[in-house]
């Protein structure tokens, strides 16, 4: 099947390069020259596992490519998948939904034959509605659908996700729309994927309210995280022993420094906006929120007790991106520790396996440093933020060697305090207790 992509960010790139796998002929349109320009030559945008050979593959087959010219890229395509950005609007937290409308109104006039417009992007509940609109409006001798087809995918494990999901959702006005979708979800459904079929509103809600239950999940575990360390309990013994239960589950019951990334805090600030425009109040995902935006300063302190203070400290940041496996810095909660450690007189270092580059525009007052043995050097503290695998077997007797006191703090919990104690490292994790942390 022939589909056009509008967009190759993100979820275009990996949507478009898996159905180009699947054997689909995939074409993906993007506004920014210079960025169709590096793909055509080869080069990635964004750094996700195992992304580049698979679009190298989708190329060398002739599945897969990529194109500025709309009325070229959509020519043909059964169905028409917009993927663009839909960022926090300034002022009311609502999703931006102009690069949406943007695309319709951009599509409308070039549809020939049957189509089906594929919301990608996430989108407010009712969005799906306007966009029909605005294509009928534009073009009302069109034959198309517009379906709602929300994505699920975690930066760093996004392929895997799309070619395993938990469930495929797609939201279809008709049975004619409904059916150009299981074709193209042929290669998933065969292998056993479910695919859930509800109405086009209900699609839209799915995605918002699945983000803000995990989000949810998040921010509970780091509130039972503050009490297990008030207490004396172990918050990964509570995590494993809630998470057991099938009816909670073990994912997103890792307490830290709290969420960020591109979904989270956008889609929980859209899915209240919705709320209360439409008279109801999300008081769960309200709270959620509030205590999310207090974990900064509640690990900034942390950091402060364990180093013995800020003021003329050098503290050394591990990991900036939001998650392992990403160069995403998007609401990243390093760079809010950072900007607080830094207005109480700390000077820092960080250093991150895929971020540097990013790092470099968005941290101009932070010291990059090229590993972390460099990053160790003089530092008064080192603080793990987020939890790559390489930063799980770093060589603790040269990292200590090289700083000026040995405190380690573990924002993650990717280590256990017995690890360190060898090496005179005073160690600090989140929600055990002393007694369990050396």
């Amino acid at each position: 099947m022939k589909i056009a992509m509008i967009g190759a960010g993100y979820v275009g790139l990996v949507t478009g390069a898996c159905f180009a796998d699947f054997g689909h002929e995939v074409t993906c349109i993007d506004s920014d020259p210079a960025r169709v320009a590096a793909l055509t030559r080869g080069e990635i945008p964004i750094y996700e596992p195992g992304l580049e050979a698979l679009i190298r593959k989708g190329e060398a087959a002739g599945r897969l490519r990529f194109t500025g010219d709309l009325a070229h890229g959509i020519a043909g395509a059964a169905a028409i998948f917009i993927a663009v950005g839909t960022p926090s609007r300034r002022g009311d937290g609502h999703a931006d939904l102009s690069y949406i409308y943007a695309a319709a109104r951009d599509l409308a006039p070039l549809l020939s034959g049957y189509t089906v417009i594929v919301d990608k992007s996430t989108v407010p509940v009712g969005t799906g509605d306007e966009v029909e609109r605005i294509v009928r409006e534009a073009n009302p001798a069109a034959d198309f659908a517009v379906v709602s087809n929300p994505e699920f995918l975690r930066e760093g494990a996004a392929i895997a996700d799309f070619t395993r999901p938990d469930r495929i959702v797609v939201g279809a006005p008709d049975e004619r729309a409904r059916a150009v979708m299981a074709e193209i979800y042929r290669p998933l459904t065969a292998a056993g994927a479910p695919i859930h079929f509800a109405s086009r509103r209900s699609a839209e809600l799915i995605k918002y309210a699945a983000n803000a239950f995990l989000a949810m999940k998040v921010s509970f575990i780091n509130e039972i995280a503050d009490l297990a360390e008030a207490v004396g309990a172990d918050v990964g013994d509570v995590a494993r022993g809630i998470g057991a239960d099938q009816r909670i589950g073990a994912r997103y019951l890792n307490a830290g420094a709290g969420f960020g990334g591109s979904c989270l805090p956008k889609d929980t600030a859209a899915l209240l906006r919705t709320a209360e425009e439409h008279g109801r109040a999300l008081r769960l995902v309200a709270a959620t929120r509030e205590v999310n935006a207090g974990r900064r300063a509640a690990m900034v302190q942390k950091i402060a007790d364990a180093a013995g203070g800020l003021d003329g400290r050098r503290i050394g940041v591990l990991g900036l991106s939001f998650a392992p496996n990403t160069d995403d810095l998007r609401d990243a909660p390093a760079l809010g520790i950072i900007a607080d450690l830094l207005a109480a007189g700390a000077s820092v270092a960080a250093h991150d396996p895929a971020a540097m580059p990013a790092a470099r525009i968005l941290l101009p007052g932070v010291d990059l440093a090229a590993d972390p043995y460099a990053l160790a050097d003089g530092a008064d503290a080192l603080v793990l933020v987020t939890e790559w695998a390489d930063y799980r077997a770093l060589d603790l007797g040269r990292l200590g060697a090289a700083m000026r006191h040995r405190v380690f703090v573990d924002l993650r919990n990717a280590h256990r305090g017995g690890e360190f104690a060898p090496h005179g490292f005073r160690y600090r994790s989140v929600g055990r207790p002393d007694e369990e942390i050396g």
